[in-house]
């Protein structure tokens, strides 16, 4: 069919035929232009989506589980006589894990029991001794006082002759007084030296009584440390967890410090380490989404509880060293302790390790 004209008339002139564009070229135009509006439509999208699901997030797949694990460790050597637990067992705070062989720690405590024992008789014997130099101090001072009365008796004896004529006393008599005079002063003299002597004496068990206290507190040192001793022969469980790497057999002889096994409790949190860059507007309190690679389809929620003051290449056991000629910037990470908000479920078995992938809301 031919297609209908159309006419046209221009400024200032007659009126032209003008024929309307093709059905194709139309059909053109309209696709080019839905095809625009859709690109827009996408773009706008992106946008939002942008603006709502990515910007405000910072996230990073170097994170994993973490946790306190316990390594239990015997403080007294001596052989395993049994062992209580096995792999991956789950025990309670002052569960029995091993036991030592408590033999010769008994045979020291009661060794110990006995020292204590002879320690404190001796002690009870200088306590009794220094009643007795007491009592021999008393009698001492007493028999000090008798020769005194004694000396001033031939002194006044002696006087009284003296003051007489001579002739009303025999030569003999007033010799024998001053006899009596200087006997009666000799023995003062020796009642003295025996009283300082007691005195001493008692000095010198007071000083024993002294020594004895002494040795009776370090024989309750060593029964103390013996008693020690035995219990150290039953490993306990410090926490609630997890027996992990376990080493220990039965029979094995055990010294201080040998690592026996690792005790891993539930209380767990994440480090993720996110690098220095997505660090801009994140702080502690932000909401945190994370997912945990063995268990996909669970989300978990948590927060950002604090930011380590330093990169992780700064505290690893061989710190880089910047001040050379070839350095090459590279971006650091910096460990974020995430926690959880809630309760971990007991039917997963969640333990430090296991990769995460957080996701923080920084704005």
């Amino acid at each position: 069919m031919e297609q209908e004209k159309i006419k046209v008339e221009p400024a200032g002139g007659p009126e032209k035929d003008v024929m309307p564009p093709p059905p194709r070229k139309r059909v053109r135009q309209s696709k080019m232009l839905l095809a625009g509006i859709a690109g827009l439509v996408v773009l706008v999208a992106a946008i939002i989506y942008y603006s709502v699901f990515i910007a405000p997030y910072e996230s990073t797949d170097d994170a994993f589980i973490d946790g306190y694990v316990t390594l239990i460790s015997p403080r007294v050597p001596g052989q395993v006589a049994q062992l209580l637990v096995a792999d991956n067992q789950e025990v309670k705070a002052g569960d029995e894990l091993v036991e030592i062989d408590p033999r010769d720690y008994e045979a020291s405590l009661a060794q110990a029991k006995a020292d204590l024992a002879a320690a404190q008789s001796q002690s009870d014997q200088s306590q009794a001794q220094v009643k007795v130099s007491e009592a021999k101090v008393a009698q001492a001072q007493a028999a000090v006082t008798a020769a005194e009365a004694e000396a001033q008796r031939a002194d006044d004896d002696l006087k009284r002759y003296q003051s007489v004529e001579s002739k009303a006393v025999s030569k003999s008599a007033i010799d024998l007084a001053q006899a009596q005079a200087r006997s009666a002063d000799a023995s003062l003299e020796a009642a003295r030296s025996q009283t300082n002597a007691a005195e001493a004496e008692v000095a010198l068990s007071e000083a024993g009584v002294e020594t004895a206290t002494a040795a009776v507190q370090q024989a309750e040192a060593k029964l103390q440390q013996a008693e020690l001793n035995v219990s150290y022969t039953k490993i306990i469980a410090p926490l609630d967890g997890r027996v992990t790497a376990r080493t220990v057999q039965q029979g094995n002889y055990l010294q201080p410090g040998q690592a026996l096994l690792a005790l891993v409790p539930k209380d767990v949190w994440v480090t993720a380490n996110f690098k220095e860059t997505q660090l801009t507007y994140m702080k502690p309190g932000q909401p945190v989404e994370l997912r945990i690679d063995a268990y996909p389809n669970r989300k978990f929620k948590g927060k950002v509880d604090s930011l380590q003051a330093g990169t992780g290449a700064r505290f690893s056991l061989l710190p880089p060293e910047n001040a050379v000629g070839n350095y090459i910037k590279v971006v650091q990470r910096v460990p974020v302790k995430i926690v959880f908000d809630e309760e971990m479920p007991t039917n997963l078995d969640i333990s430090p390790g296991m990769s995460v992938v957080p996701k923080v809301n920084v704005k």
